[in-house]
């Protein structure tokens, strides 16, 4: 039977590498019911015109028009603005990818989890933010959770959850960006484009960033913690330059199993589109001979300060993670507009933790209003430190 599919996300890197992924299915396999962008229409009509999606949706309203010109005489519907977001993530389809990056994909998971069917978690921030709240409303509307980022999906493939007691611990891996082996000499003159240069992957700018300074792996920390039957005490992170292994997971009897694959996002969302069955996907093989040796260390977490900082707000509970999420997309947006330095994105994190503290956030609009006020914070914090 034909899957429908919609993607939320669809002209980030992992909306592209899932379009290539249905691009190249057998005809008939998958249709395209929904494609969702922030602002960039043409990139967003063109892969609706080569999936025949049945609407595409700009979050940008300001692109409608250029959506609408882009897709005359197509037959594809298009609308935008953020209702429409919603109203795209709300229409029926078997299976959905939720990658909008940050907070802002909150309310179309959200609203793709009320309607059932298999959601394909690329979004962490939604874990991170409203965990909870997320996972209830999935185990309401007898959704299917899968993740897609290649740690979490590594894990997934290795896990055995049936007997979690038999489960010691899960390890997620972490490349170590590019600032691995920098001194804090060298990452407090880093530059925009010196952190974009990931050695291993090919991310978004907002991931990139968060990878440079280890804040993605903190925020997989927590989505881990949210996903798997495993206390946090037990998830662990290792360093792992060669990006071959994504993640492992320790048992009882001394096993250790690990996935390992290319670093290439279109295997662990074929996983996740094919599942519970698998898929062809046109990647690059993993050599193990080529690759000779495999590297492990544990992090620095005094020149990486953003793993303790998410441990921390894990522990805590309550509103830290989302306010360590809102406060570090700001600080990441400063630095990107090069007015704060690299160094100093963590410390505006810490400090709005601080000031903040632990709030509940029982219901989604006391999330989005802590987001919002951990937002506005963060930006008093980095414009006192721009300022000194």
């Amino acid at each position: 039977m034909t899957r429908s599919i919609t993607i939320l996300g669809a002209t980030g890197s992992v909306g592209r590498s899932t379009l290539a992924l249905l691009e190249a299915a057998p005809e008939g396999e998958f249709a395209v019911e929904a494609l969702v962008a922030g602002r960039d229409a043409r990139a967003l009509a063109d892969a609706a015109i080569r999936v025949q999606a049945r609407i595409a949706v700009l979050a940008d309203p300001d692109g409608l028009s250029a959506l609408r010109e882009a897709l005359s005489g197509t037959g594809i519907e298009s609308a935008a603005g953020e209702a429409a977001v919603i109203e795209a993530a709300a229409r029926p389809a078997d299976w959905t990818m939720a990658a909008i990056v940050g907070a802002a994909g909150l309310k179309p998971t959200l609203a793709a989890l009320a309607r059932g069917g298999t959601l394909a978690l690329a979004n962490k921030e939604a874990l991170v933010c409203a965990g909870n709240i997320v996972l209830r409303a999935a185990k309401v509307a007898g959704a299917t959770l899968l993740p897609v980022d290649s740690e979490h999906n590594a894990i997934f493939q290795a896990l055995d959850a049936r007997d979690p007691a038999m489960i010691e611990r899960i390890i997620l891996t972490a490349s170590g960006g590019p600032f691995r082996t920098a001194s804090e000499a060298e990452m407090r003159r880093a530059t925009p484009e010196s952190a974009l240069r990931h050695p291993v992957w090919s991310m978004g700018a907002k991931i990139s960033i968060d990878s440079a300074t280890m804040f993605n792996k903190g925020l997989e920390l927590i989505e881990a913690a949210r996903l798997f039957p495993v206390p946090p005490e037990r998830i662990e992170v290792l360093v792992h330059p060669q990006s071959a292994v994504h993640g492992l997971v320790q048992y009882a009897d001394g096993s250790l199993l690990a996935q390992l694959g290319t670093p290439d996002m279109r295997t662990p969302i074929a996983h996740a589109l094919a599942w519970p069955r698998r898929m062809k996907a046109d990647v690059p093989r993993l050599d193990l001979a080529a690759l000779s040796r495999l590297e492990f260390s544990a992090p620095d977490e005094a020149r990486f300060p953003a793993l303790r900082l998410a441990r921390e707000a894990l522990l805590a509970g309550g509103g830290a993670p989302t306010i360590l999420n809102a406060a570090n997309e700001i600080a990441v947006e400063r630095f990107l507009a090069r007015r704060l330095g690299f160094l100093e994105i963590a410390r505006v994190v810490e400090e709005t933790m601080a000031r903040l503290g632990t709030p509940p956030v029982d219901a989604l609009d006391m999330v989005l209003a802590l987001d919002a006020e951990a937002r506005a914070a963060a930006a008093q914090v980095a414009d006192r430190l721009q300022a000194g």
